[in-house]
């Protein structure tokens, strides 16, 4: 039985969802606030990572 990948965003989309610049997205990753991987050089964010940024800014916004 396999497991199905997570879906990896780019950078690009990761900006597009939040509405942010590509400075902003570096900066998350950079601050560990969202998590990130490298393939082969290339930076993707999981899907899951980034609903899980998502929900944690709102929680600290409530």
């Amino acid at each position: 039985m396999t497991t199905a990948a997570p879906e990896l965003l780019t950078v690009p989309e990761v900006m597009a969802r939040l509405k942010v610049g590509r400075t902003k997205v570096y900066d998350l990753i950079r601050t560990h606030r969202l998590v990130s991987i490298k393939v082969d050089g290339c930076r993707r964010i999981p899907a899951d990572a980034l609903g899980d940024f998502i929900a944690n800014q709102i929680g600290e916004a409530a």
